[in-house]
């Protein structure tokens, strides 16, 4: 059951990608010409106002998403053939693996049983002996059924959303591959295997978020994802040479019976003689701050707004971003040996959830303002991990899953509706004209501020009661920070809601012409609002309560007062995020419903802080500054002096070149005249005697 629920999306990733491949031969036999389509199919909008700074490349905001062919501007480029197929069969497969990883959570985590499936033997050099093996517990479990079903549910929406891109047959391709990247990541039993899935959701996601190729500002938020990403991956890979330095196997279950022994070991790093455990799982964390976009390497997450939203959601609510924290959960029987490694990772969770945060309540791009919410949400998982609650951390992720990957699923609903438009300053009424979308996106919003009895109230409030009961070096910081975040969230959420629902309308045109998106779309959405309501109470005890001991069992393991503290905190601290939820939709209320001129005058008086949040903390600038000058000063001085001065100077153009000016000399000599050589020789003779009447010769 379990290999089904693995490969169902590689077949259907292949034969999605075997069906564009015969499309676009047919539609190109030379296979030596591209297209570009500027204001139709998949490239971009006429309008669309998306530009890289050449110096900085940095992207600057777009407020329109790519024109399917809805908007209007000339007509769609016809669909690769065999379109429908790609679609039906991707998703088809999603749904039945789908089906089975709730059969198989029942299976594992209430009948307890657990798993490792050997398929093949994959490296075999010395000592490195590395299978191919599935292993399956109630964390496995519990990643199998967040990916697969909002994978199928972003499958299922993008059948609607995507109706009139010619490419669809890629795009399914690449969201298959995708998901079993993903799924080859969470079944790993080994660090290898792990690496592979890792390094495969970075593939799938610069394939994904670079789809619409045609646009410069995609091309490059691609490339901004897969290079922060390296930078991760680099203290990722370290971290695994220095497991299986220290363990001589990558097998999880050898490092974990290890792990207790290596307390008080130290590694000799660049002169340093560090502890290992610490060290090492600080290199492993670093790998998670790429790839969960942590503070410091979380630049690339915005900009990947570039892609499809169904990406988007995949990306933010399943997929990528949720791959470090669960790492971090799977290898908690070393970082609950390493505290400095986990005092370290509350300090970087917190302060993701209150920058992020921060940035989200000034954007005015309406999938912006969700990808900041999810850099923040992040944030409070790895705070629940830093605080030895690692079940709690991953109640999180489960529920956020559902209301986040709704958020983005109902933003493109509004997209779809308002013709692409994605400022949400151009937006306002929008209520009337498409009710379930408005109903839907409530039920997010209400999930993600953690309103109660929503899935976001438990695991949210619980991850904050966890940073209060630790014991952590940074518990106080760590939930001060989650507190303000929680403010924070609510007043951005709302915001959202009201400026996008509420109000006036701000683009008559496009309000006139607003309709519900069709039942592709409607129906995904319709259960992730379920979903966000039901996954939170039913799996409390699971997650946060005391039902993990046996619902976890050894695939998690968590420190052992954390729960047990969580439940004595004083009733005031666990009722304070519910007060700042409550504080932050009165103030958006009165901000954007009853006094909307506040906010604008607040900006005029307070234009530093303003624009220090609508640059995003000027991070951007900063590593342009800091890192892209000098490498393209770097490289622009290897190209000019060290490849076209020194390498060219001396050799095609130096060397080389003087010989070709004598050898072109030399052969004038060669006329063919008799009298010509005659003069030579005697010139020759004449040479040779003066040489010996002047005694030279004789000596």
């Amino acid at each position: 059951m379990v290999q089904a629920i693995v490969f169902l999306p590689l077949l259907g990733a292949i034969l999605a990608g075997l069906i564009a491949l015969v499309g676009a031969h047919a539609r190109n036999p030379s296979g030596d010409e591209v297209e570009h389509h500027g204001d139709h199919g998949n490239g971009a909008h006429a309008h669309a106002s998306d530009t890289i700074n050449e110096d900085a490349s940095v992207i600057h905001e777009t407020h329109h998403e790519p024109g399917d062919g809805h908007d209007g501007h000339g007509p769609a480029e016809p669909p690769a053939a065999g379109s429908r197929a790609a679609e039906l069969i991707t998703t088809g497969l999603l749904f039945v693996a789908a089906a089975l990883s709730w059969m198989t959570l029942v299976d594992v985590g209430f009948m307890h049983h657990d798993a490792r499936i050997q398929l093949m033997p994959f490296i075999f050099s010395g000592d490195l002996q590395v299978w191919w093996t599935l292993r399956v517990d109630t964390l496995t479990a519990v990643m199998l059924v967040v990916v697969t079903t909002v994978s199928s549910l972003v499958h299922l929406y993008s059948i609607g959303y995507m109706d009139e891109d010619p490419n669809r047959p890629r795009f399914f391709g690449y969201l298959s591959l995708f998901t079993f990247a993903m799924l080859m990541l969470v079944t790993a039993d080994n660090l290898v295997q792990l690496f592979f899935g890792w390094e495969g959701v970075g593939l799938a996601s610069y394939l994904l978020i670079g789809f619409w190729y045609q646009r410069p500002s995609a091309n490059a938020a691609a490339i901004k994802a897969f290079v922060v990403n390296r930078v991760g991956d680099f203290g990722f890979a370290l971290g695994i040479f220095a497991v299986f330095m220290l363990v001589g196997s990558t097998d999880f279950e050898t490092i974990f019976h290890a792990a207790p022994g290596l307390t008080g070991k130290t590694i000799n790093f660049l002169g340093w003689h560090a502890d290992a455990l610490t060290l090492t799982c600080l290199l492993l964390f670093m790998g998670a701050m790429g790839k969960s976009a942590q503070f410091l390497l979380h630049t690339w997450l915005p900009d990947a707004m570039e892609g499809p939203t169904p990406v988007s959601a995949l990306i933010h609510a399943a997929t990528m971003v949720t791959a470090g924290v669960f790492m971090v959960a799977r290898l908690s029987p070393l970082f609950e040996l390493a505290p400095t490694a986990q005092a370290v990772v509350m300090f970087f969770g917190a302060t993701t959830a209150f920058f992020a945060a921060t940035i989200g309540l000034v954007q005015n791009d309406i999938k912006r303002i969700v990808a900041y919410s999810t850099c923040s949400q992040l944030g409070y998982m790895f705070v629940a991990m830093g605080a030895g609650a690692y079940s709690v951390g991953m109640f999180h992720l489960f529920t956020h899953a559902f209301f986040k990957a709704l958020l983005f699923l109902g933003s493109g609903s509004v997209i779809y509706a308002m013709h692409h438009e994605q400022d949400i300053r151009n937006m306002g009424g929008l209520w009337k004209k498409i009710p379930y979308t408005y109903a839907v996106m409530m039920v997010g919003t209400l999930a993600l501020t953690g309103f109660p009895l929503t899935a976001g109230y438990f695991s949210k409030d619980a991850i904050i009661e966890s940073a209060y009961a630790s014991h952590n070096p940074f518990a106080v910081y760590g939930f001060l920070m989650t507190v303000v975040a929680a403010g924070l969230t609510s007043f951005y959420s709302w915001r959202l809601i009201f400026k996008t629902f509420h109000g006036e309308p701000h683009d008559e045109h496009h309000y006139e012409a607003a309709h519900e998106a069709p039942l592709w779309i409607l129906i995904p959405i319709g259960v992730l609002a379920v979903g966000s309501i039901l996954a939170g109470f039913p799996f409390k005890e699971l997650f946060a309560g005391h039902g993990i001991e046996e619902f976890f069992r050894e695939s998690v393991k968590m420190n052992p007062h954390i729960i047990e503290e969580m439940h004595h905190i004083p009733a005031t601290i666990a009722f304070l995020p519910t007060v700042m939820m409550v504080v932050g939709f009165l103030i958006s209320y009165l901000f954007y419903i009853q006094r909307p001129y506040i906010p604008v005058q607040l900006a005029k008086e307070q234009p530093g802080l303003y624009q220090f949040l609508l640059n995003k903390w000027y991070f951007d600038e900063l590593y342009d500054f800091i890192f892209v000058r000098p490498a393209k000063w770097i490289g622009y001085q290897l190209w000019k002096k060290g490849d076209g001065f020194i390498i060219d100077g001396f050799g095609p153009d130096g060397v080389s070149a003087r010989v070709l000016d004598v050898t072109r000399n030399v052969v004038k000599i060669q006329t063919g005249y008799l009298y010509h050589y005659a003069f030579a020789m005697l010139i020759g003779a004449a040479g040779l005697i003066t040489w010996f009447m002047f005694g030279f010769g004789g000596q």
